[in-house]
C-alpha cells in the first residue's frame, strides 16, 4: 500500500459534497487495494517475485510522474532526502512488493488479504517503538495483544507443523511472507514520518521519487537473478499493470485526497474494507476456499487494529467507591 505522507486540515468543503466526494473515493480505494492481491496472484503464473515488484513500481511511478509534470512540479535534489526516501523505498515499497510476490506463489489471494490485514498493528508497534510522541495506553496494549491473537488464529497454530501436510507448511510460509511485509510497513511508517514527513516537498514529488528510487535495486537485481518469463499472457500484463497504475499510482492520490477532505482516522479505516473484498474477490472470482479460523482470524486483526489506531474506543467506569 502506497503511503501517505501529512496532509493539511480536512476541508472546509460543504457537507453535502464532502460526502458524495471522499465516500466515493473511499469505496474505490477499498476495492483497488482488496483487489491488489487478486492480481498479484494472477501475475504470478508467469513471473517471479523480484518481476512483479518491479512492474508495479514502475507502473506506479509513471502515473505520479505525469501528474507531477502537468502540474509543473519538480523532484526533490537534496542528496540527504534522497538518501532518506531510498531507506523507504526500500521498507515500503521494494521489499514488501516482493515478499507478496512470493506469498502469492503460495497461498490464495483471499489469504494474501486477510494476513495483511495486520499492517496496522505492526506500524503501532514500531511507532511506539521509534517514535517520542507515540506513548502506549490502555487501548493500544488491547489491541495489539487482540489483533495478533488474530494472527495466531488465522495461522492455526493449535496444529503441530511437524504433524501437517506438505501443503499446509507452504501456507505457513506464504503467510509469514506477508507477515515479512506488513513489519516492513511497520518500521517503514515511522521512519518516513521521522526524516522524510518534514520536508517542505509536498506528498506528490516525494513519492514519485520514492518509487522511482525503490526501483533501481530491482532494475539492477531482475536481470541477473531472474529468467525471462515464459507464457506471459495479456492477463499478467494487465495484473501487473493496474496493480502500479492504480494500486500505487491512482489509489496514493485516491487516500490523499481522502485526508484532505475527511480526515486521516476516516482515510485509515479503509484497511479494515479492503481485506472484505480480498476474501470476497478471491472466492467469487478466483473459485478460493479458506478454512474457518481465517475469516475468524481477520474479524479479530481487524478489532484489535481499531482500538489501536482510535477508531474504535474502551470505557473505563470508575467504580462507585472510588466516586468523588
Amino acid at each position: 500500500m502506497p503511503v501517505v505522507f501529512p496532509a493539511s486540515a480536512p476541508s472546509t468543503t460543504p457537507r453535502r459534497r464532502l460526502l458524495s466526494d471522499w465516500r466515493a473515493k473511499f469505496v474505490l480505494l477499498a476495492l483497488i487495494w482488496g483487489m491488489s492481491f487478486l492480481f498479484m496472484k494472477v501475475a504470478a503464473e508467469a513471473l517471479s517475485p523480484m518481476q512483479i515488484a518491479l512492474g508495479r513500481m514502475v507502473t506506479g511511478a509513471v502515473p505520479l510522474l505525469a501528474v507531477l509534470l502537468l502540474r509543473g512540479g519538480r523532484l526533490p535534489t537534496s542528496p540527504r532526502l534522497w538518501g532518506h526516501l531510498f531507506v523507504s523505498a526500500l521498507l515500503l515499497n521494494t521489499i514488501p512488493f516482493t515478499l507478496f510476490g512470493y506469498a502469492a506463489h503460495l497461498i490464495p489471494s483471499a489469504l494474501m488479504g486477510i494476513v495483511n490485514a495486520s499492517t496496522p498493528l505492526f506500524g503501532v508497534v514500531f511507532s511506539m517503538l521509534l517514535l517520542s510522541d507515540e506513548r502506549p495506553d490502555r487501548d493500544r496494549v488491547l489491541g495489539l495483544g487482540i489483533g495478533f491473537l488474530g494472527v495466531l488464529t488465522v495461522f492455526g497454530v493449535w496444529n503441530s507443523l511437524g504433524e501437517v501436510a506438505v501443503d499446509d507448511r507452504e501456507a505457513v510460509l506464504g503467510m509469514l511472507f506477508v507477515v515479512g511485509a506488513t513489519a516492513c510497513y511497520g518500521i517503514g511508517t515511522p521512519y518516513l514520518r521521522r526524516f522524510v514527513a518534514g520536508s517542505s516537498h509536498g506528498a506528490l514529488e516525494l513519492s514519485a521519487l520514492q518509487l522511482l528510487l525503490g526501483s533501481v535495486p530491482l532494475v539492477l537485481l531482475v536481470p541477473v537473478l531472474t529468467e525471462a518469463p515464459t507464457g506471459l499472457t495479456w492477463q499478467v500484463v494487465v495484473s501487473v499493470s493496474v496493480l502500479g497504475a492504480l494500486g500505487t499510482g491512482l489509489a496514493y492520490v485516491l487516500q490523499y485526497a481522502i485526508v484532505r477532505e475527511a480526515g486521516a482516522t476516516v482515510a485509515t479505516t479503509v484497511t479494515y474494507v479492503a481485506p472484505v473484498v480480498a476474501i470476497t474477490a478471491g472466492i467469487v472470482l478466483m473459485g478460493e476456499t479458506l478454512s474457518w479460523n481465517q475469516p475468524l482470524g481477520a474479524a479479530v486483526i481487524i478489532l484489535g487494529a481499531a482500538l489501536c489506531q482510535g477508531v474504535v474506543r474502551t470505557r473505563y467506569v470508575i467504580p462507585r467507591s472510588r466516586r468523588g
